[in-house]
């Protein structure tokens, strides 16, 4: 089974929040597909989260290089379709951009993201809950 999974999902696995062993456990056996940026989101938010005192800068290398041993597979996506959807949403086009992804490799969607949750099942998009 191949599911779209979010940044935030990364980041709780990398920065060993509560969620990580169910997130394991839940993805343990299916392909992780992502939008190309996700490398360049996951390096954003470790750099916000060093900005805002809530890891430390080792802590964001760590963070870093834990989710880059996750096996992922990336795609490309439509930007001019997600851009649409982020505007008719009113969300950021980073997080347009997996819902973007699972519309159109027709996969499920992990994410911690309640507003995500929320467009997603209004497109009929199915998430994956844990």
């Amino acid at each position: 089974m191949n599911i779209i999974v979010d940044t935030n999902i990364f980041l709780a696995v990398a920065l060993n929040e509560p969620e990580k062993e169910k997130i394991i456990s839940v993805t343990a056996d299916v392909t992780v597909i992502s939008p190309e940026i996700l490398y360049y989101e996951i390096g954003n938010a470790l750099s916000a989260m060093v900005k805002r005192s809530q890891v430390s800068i080792e802590e964001a290398l760590l963070a870093k290089k834990a989710t880059d041993k996750i096996a992922i597979r990336l795609v490309s996506v439509d930007i001019r379709s997600a851009l649409e959807l982020a505007l008719e949403h009113n969300i950021y086009a980073y997080d347009a951009y997996f819902l973007q992804c699972a519309i159109d490799a027709s996969c499920p969607v992990l994410t911690l993201d309640k507003q995500m949750k929320r467009i997603a099942s209004s497109l009929n998009i199915k998430l994956l809950e844990f």
